[in-house]
């Protein structure tokens, strides 16, 4: 049954780790049939079920913001994703910008970013550094925006001059601070990524049309509504984990959650195990149920916050990208294994694309589950994998015991 709230204006449940596990699934948009049939209107309400996808620059397997909607729906066209992100006006749904990090975020949530933006024209937080650009060189500012008004989208690099490119700003030349300044001040927004992953830029209204013109929402307010949204994608949450899902300030995110709690908005919890108290909305069924098995990416949003994963999961994950090759645990880009619900295995995957194999560098078994369980699934899940990237099979590298135990497993393909 659905939490009652009517009674006391902050009521406090109680709900079990088992709970919280299936709740913080319940809401991230996965499919009970993946591959069936993946249309735009799917995979636009599964981005609306985690409010964005993460963009990351790493490439090793395929670009970060296409795996969690093939975690989540099966085998789609990425082409797909793309026009939603960096087709036409029409075709666009998405636009880049600040929300976990670098995010492609739902057109319709613009609004409630308004206040991060503003936030970046003054310089407050952790913006200060990139903001001095405006304040200590406003012609070179005008000089961009006046060009991409009369010339069109354009990256930062065919804006450098060999003069400008010589005097160094933190790093970057002046334009490419600029150009950072002024995308995530709002004034600019990427039009599309170039296959160095470079943006290029171009003016609000002629990325999201109508929408860059909306009256800026009441910070209070905005934030408020991002964390609703986090709750029902996150099912359970707790403070830090609403703020750090959506980078928002430590007290404001405190008492937004007052006020969301005063108002019957969400409802305050004794999680099981947890050392802080939990939030949840009033309306959910803390009965409900999502089982999912997949390979996900660490820049999934259930692998957002570590601390939050071994705290729901039970499941010690780092990413060890920038860790010594001699002094990793796992591997290079490790994606986590998810079977019904519960995360089993781990393993080291690179698209060989020359060769045309998606190559399992290693995998690793969890210690409360047997091989013989996991291994049939997360080879159909490879092979699914492989079918997503274009690859023509799986390369299973004999690194261990279990590598070479599912390089055996029988395959069982609809």
């Amino acid at each position: 049954m659905p939490i009652d709230s009517a009674a006391t204006p902050s009521p406090t449940v109680s709900i079990s780790a088992k709970q919280a596990r299936n709740l913080a699934l319940v809401g991230q948009g996965f499919a009970a049939n993946p591959d069936w049939d993946v249309t735009k209107r799917q995979i636009l309400k599964t981005i609306r079920a985690t409010n964005m996808l993460q963009v990351d620059s790493v490439n090793v397997l395929t670009r970060a913001h296409y795996m969690p909607i093939f975690s989540r729906l099966g085998v789609y066209d990425p082409k797909m994703l793309d026009e939603m992100v960096w087709g036409t006006a029409r075709q666009r749904k998405l636009f880049e910008y600040w929300g976990h990090e670098a995010s492609m975020i739902p057109v319709e949530d613009y609004p409630l970013y308004r206040w991060r933006m503003r936030d970046a024209e003054r310089g407050m937080g952790t913006w200060g550094r990139i903001a001095r650009v405006q304040r200590e060189q406003p012609d070179l500012i005008d000089n961009i925006l006046r060009h991409i008004d009369q010339e069109g989208a354009v990256a930062a690099s065919s804006l450098e001059t060999e003069g400008r490119s010589s005097e160094k700003w933190w790093g970057w030349s002046n334009t490419k601070t600029a150009m950072e300044y002024l995308f995530w001040s709002g004034q600019v927004m990427a039009r599309k990524r170039r296959s160095s992953f470079e943006r290029e830029y171009d003016l609000p209204h002629r990325i999201i049309g109508d929408a860059a013109h909306e009256p800026d929402r009441d910070r209070q307010d905005a934030m408020c509504d991002l964390i609703c949204q986090g709750i029902a994608a996150m099912g359970v949450a707790a403070e830090i984990d609403l703020r750090k899902y959506f980078r928002l300030p430590t007290d404001e995110t405190k008492a937004c959650l007052a006020r969301l709690v005063e108002e019957g908005r969400l409802v305050q919890a004794d999680v099981e195990g947890w050392k802080q108290p939990g939030y949840l909305c009033p309306k959910v069924n803390p009965r409900s149920r999502a089982k999912p098995t997949c390979l996900m990416v660490p820049f999934d949003p259930v692998m957002w916050e570590r601390d939050r994963v071994e705290r729901i999961f039970g499941f010690n994950y780092r990413i060890e990208i920038y860790v010594p090759a001699e002094k990793r645990q796992y591997g290079y880009y490790v994606l986590p294994f998810m079977l019904n619900g519960e995360f089993v295995a781990r393993v080291d995957l690179k698209s060989d694309r020359q060769a045309g194999l998606l190559r399992v560098q290693s995998a690793h078994l969890e210690d409360h589950v047997r091989a013989a369980d996991v291994a049939g699934p997360l080879m159909e899940n490879l092979q699914r994998l492989a079918v997503f990237l274009g690859l023509g099979g799986v390369e299973v590298m004999p690194a261990n015991d279990f590598s070479k135990y599912i390089g055996s497993a029988p395959i069982n393909l609809v």
